[in-house]
């Protein structure tokens, strides 16, 4: 494996900044401060400070004990993000972003989200270090996430809004940018996930790792050796690269996994590796879901954190080096895992999540009882309890 990204933000051929030029001086700046941040004692310090004393971390490794006895196979352990203070590992990279923002004196800060767990972080750094805080939302999110768009609202945050084109996470991201490139001088933008220009996927990347350096560290006092296989949900891809990266360079097998939706042979998917071509979105080279014209198509998940048309940059290059297998999971694969966890360890995940625990499930199954499988638990499902609701007892075909 080669270091990436290079000096121009690209990992391999992927990343890069394609951008209005509007935006190539605030991409710089925001670049040197963080290569100035994260090399500063002081920065470092009350990150990890905020995320001990307000997000709760380090969080738990939980061995689910009854679940890995119904499957019969490797031992399975949950790396519990949903145990965060706001329920996601989101908050991992809005603390890290705001105090950056802070640091470069902005006090205005936006935020694109699908599933409101970006966006109810973004409101709850804004909230703690006194900024204001816009969070652009399609209004089919906003639909299937009433609560944390109440959430965000609690927190003092303004939710903006998206009616054009399919009125999701998509939609949401190009508003942001439109957003920034006319208020570039006062707001810091907060991305949730490592998608967009250069720096973002590389920080993002950089303020999530804090998951995997605390599984391996984790893993390896529980077990004394690394995991067989590592599994995490892959939608712009933060969860996921911040699990995979610390372990890139060992002999530990990594699997992300997509949303399938209805099949992926339907239209209805997000399976932007599975099923996409090289193309550009929201300011980076990657594979995305496109026509032969070039123009994107629409993603479909049950799950609004996974249903992007994009994925991070890294992601595409980890797939293209083989380093990282990527596999896809329908909606109703993983609602069945969903149920599956909650009744046998007492965990309700979120939709997200759960695709990761379904190729879980179907991968432990098939390996040694002497094996190990570590799963990301991105977030705790109480966000999509009335989604998960309409499907099971609505009769919402899945």
């Amino acid at each position: 494996m080669i270091k990436v990204p290079d000096i121009n933000g690209r990992f391999g051929e992927f990343g890069g900044k394609f951008v209005p030029e509007t935006l190539m001086q605030p991409l710089e700046e925001i670049e040197l401060a963080l290569k100035e941040a994260l090399e500063d004692p002081d920065f470092r310090n009350e990150y990890f400070d905020n995320l001990r004393e307000y997000s709760g971390r380090p969080t738990a490794l939980t061995y689910a004990k009854n679940v890995t006895q119904r499957l019969g196979g490797a031992k399975i352990y949950l790396k519990r993000e949903d145990l965060n203070h706001t329920g996601a590992h989101k908050i991992n990279n809005a603390i890290g972003q705001a105090l950056l923002a802070k640091r470069m004196g902005k006090k205005k800060i936006i935020a694109e989200t699908g599933a409101g767990q970006h966006g109810v972080a973004s409101a709850t750094v804004a909230a703690r270090f006194g900024m204001e805080c816009k969070v652009f939302m399609g209004e089919e999110d906003i639909a299937r996430q009433k609560l944390n768009v109440f959430r965000m609202q609690l927190l003092g945050a303004e939710v903006i809004p998206v009616s054009s084109g399919n009125k999701t996470l998509k939609d949401a991201t190009n508003e942001a940018i439109r957003y920034w490139v006319s208020n570039c001088t006062d707001h810091f933008y907060i991305i949730g996930s490592v998608v967009g220009p250069h720096p973002y996927p590389k920080m993002v990347r950089d303020f999530q790792r804090v998951i995997g350096d605390e599984a391996r560290e984790q893993f390896l006092e529980r077990e004394g050796k690394l995991p067989t296989k590592i599994v995490a949900c892959v939608g712009g891809g933060s969860n996921s690269i911040g699990m995979f990266y610390p372990f890139l360079e060992d002999s530990v097998e990594m699997i992300g996994v997509e949303a399938a939706g209805k099949g992926v042979n339907t239209d209805l998917h997000a399976a932007t590796i599975t099923k996409g071509t090289k193309g550009i979105i929201h300011g980076s080279l990657t594979y995305l879901l496109q026509d032969e014209y070039g123009q994107i198509t629409e993603p479909y998940s049950i799950s609004a954190g996974l249903d992007y048309p994009g994925v991070g940059p890294e992601h595409a290059y980890l797939a293209d080096t083989g380093r990282v297998k990527y596999e896809s999971v329908t909606d109703a694969e993983a609602l069945d895992a969903l149920q599956l966890l909650t009744r046998e360890e007492g965990i309700i995940p979120a939709i997200e999540s759960a695709h990761a625990l379904a190729k879980a499930f179907e991968k432990a199954a098939e390996m040694k009882p002497d094996e190990t499988l570590l799963v990301c638990l991105s977030g705790r499902g109480d966000k999509d309890v009335h989604s998960i609701m309409e499907v099971l007892e609505g009769g919402v075909e899945a």
